[in-house]
């Protein structure tokens, strides 16, 4: 029997974590060692198997997230901008290495991060799916192939539960559009019209956002051109997609040197 790879996930509560251990229990490739959540949630100091459904696994919830660190070769992080900053950090210090999902961080957070990883190596995606990573890289050619006679907007949808908007894959698609074009997406990026906005500005990005019901993600990048529209599209049914990709980069990136790595790398794209 080959050795597993540890891996312990933060946010257990949520429905990604729910979902990330569903998927790390059902893999040969790896064994779920310890979940930890927010100090407040009513699960911690009980057996995850409990959260999932599932007989005990002999895995209590914890919040004391430097133990759960100390346990894993890898840690999956879907939580919130600051934690995620924190348990970075955490990571460089004890040499975990670290998968991030979490989404809506600001410019310092993402520094900060940046930072953390020249210590251990992290991955970190908007979207952790092949399909999504895929349209990124065909955005990126389509953008670079039509000039700015072609509006570009990104519209995505989510469920009305998702707190940030745009969404971190809408931020991804906008940025590699961006860098078709190669102009930097904080000087051509335009959200949240409303108003009397005037004309629309030549050469931005813009970006819509959509919340409601239990929508998993969908994705449209529109290059609206003067009688013509090209759409790219991806559509996601089902949220297991993302706790799968993220299996792979934990899978992935352990043993890699320190840096931060994009899915574009754990997928060679």
């Amino acid at each position: 029997m080959t050795d597993t790879v540890a891996i312990a996930i933060l946010g257990a509560s949520g429905k990604m974590g729910q979902m990330l251990a569903k998927t790390v229990l059902a893999s040969d490739k790896a064994t779920l060692v310890a979940m930890a959540d927010r100090p407040d949630s009513p699960w911690i100091g009980k057996d995850a198997g409990a959260l999932l459904g599932q007989l005990d696994l002999g895995i209590i919830i914890s919040s004391d997230t430097r133990a759960v660190f100390s346990a894993a070769d890898v840690v999956i992080d879907f939580t919130s901008p600051s934690a995620t900053v924190a348990h970075a950090q955490l990571a460089a210090e004890l040499g975990v290495s670290l998968v991030i999902g979490t989404t809506g961080m600001t410019d310092q957070e993402l520094a900060s991060i940046a930072r953390s990883a020249e210590r251990t190596s992290i991955v970190r995606a908007g979207n952790m799916s092949l399909g999504v990573n895929l349209l990124t890289v065909l955005v990126e050619k389509v953008a670079a192939a039509l000039d700015e006679d072609f509006d570009i907007e990104v519209i995505e949808a989510h469920h009305n539960q998702k707190v940030d908007a745009p969404s971190g894959t809408a931020l991804m698609l906008g940025e590699a559009a961006a860098k078709g074009r190669g102009v930097n997406i904080h000087d051509v990026r335009d959200s949240g019209r409303d108003g009397i906005t005037g004309a629309r500005k030549r050469g931005d990005i813009g970006f819509s956002a959509i919340r409601g019901g239990d929508i998993v993600g969908e994705h449209d990048v529109l290059f609206a051109g003067a009688g013509e529209r090209l759409v790219l599209r991806h559509i996601a049914t089902d949220r297991s997609l993302f706790s799968r990709g993220a299996l792979k980069a934990a899978l992935w990136v352990v043993g890699q040197t320190p840096g931060e790595y994009s899915m574009m790398d754990v997928l060679g794209l």
